[in-house]
């Protein structure tokens, strides 16, 4: 299992339609599906895992920002008869296929699943890591980061086809005029600057926001070249 994970459950009065116009992925489906929460100007805030279960959602978020997150979905709720709150059970990972569901984001990240505690699962923020796939809030920031300069956009964490969320207008507007200056991607571990978000010693990685054109030393997996190159065509 993946620790530091843990799952905050909406349960009550049309949960998908409440989140509909609240968080970037379409909440028709598919499932599950990786989205933010942004702030109006299209800043990322959280970034979590969508998964149902019947009329249920069930969000798999870090687990260091699950109380921050079920407050300020409370704060939405306003007199709706939801409830948020968090539940048992752990979010599992594996590299190889056998069990769960490739991770909505980049289908290389692995298999994801939703069950009960056990093991603790090794090597994942290593792999993700190799794979220049940001998240979490030390990565993103809150209120940092716009949400496709997190390349969300390419992995599949947003939906220009939902109608209204928030944020939603500063993200379009991006989106539709191609223009994404800055990536947040990861680096071979350097001097910190005002850029750098996270730093990992351990792995000798760090992950920073930079410009497009000077991305540097920069790891740039296909997924982010192939976006890279059809800006610039």
């Amino acid at each position: 299992m993946l620790a530091d994970r843990s799952l905050l459950r909406l349960s009550g009065e049309d949960v998908r339609g409440f989140l509909q116009g609240l968080v970037t992925a379409d909440m028709a489906g598919p499932f599950p599906a990786w989205a933010g929460l942004l702030t109006p100007q299209g800043k990322a805030l959280f970034d979590f895992v969508v998964w149902t279960d019947g009329d249920d959602v069930l969000l798999d978020c870090e687990a260091s920002v699950a109380e921050a997150l079920r407050r300020r979905l409370s704060i939405y709720r306003l007199r709706r008869a939801i409830t948020i709150e968090q539940t048992d059970g752990a979010v599992h990972w594996s590299r190889e296929p056998g069990q769960g569901v490739p991770d909505p984001r980049l289908a290389e990240l692995g298999y994801r699943w939703l069950g009960e505690p056990g093991e603790a699962a090794t090597g994942w923020h290593a792999h993700r890591l190799s794979l220049g796939v940001p998240e979490g809030e030390a990565e993103l920031g809150s209120d940092k980061t716009l949400w496709l300069e997190a390349n969300a956009r390419e992995l599949n964490g947003v939906s220009f086809t939902k109608g209204c969320y928030v944020g939603q207008e500063n993200t379009a507007r991006m989106h539709h005029r191609s223009k994404v200056n800055r990536r947040l991607v990861v680096a071979p571990l350097g001097e910190p600057g005002e850029r750098t978000r996270a730093t990992y010693p351990d792995l000798g990685l760090m992950v920073e926001l930079r410009r497009v054109e000077a991305l540097g030393d920069a790891v740039v997996p296909d997924w982010l070249a192939t976006a890279l190159a059809h800006a610039d065509a």
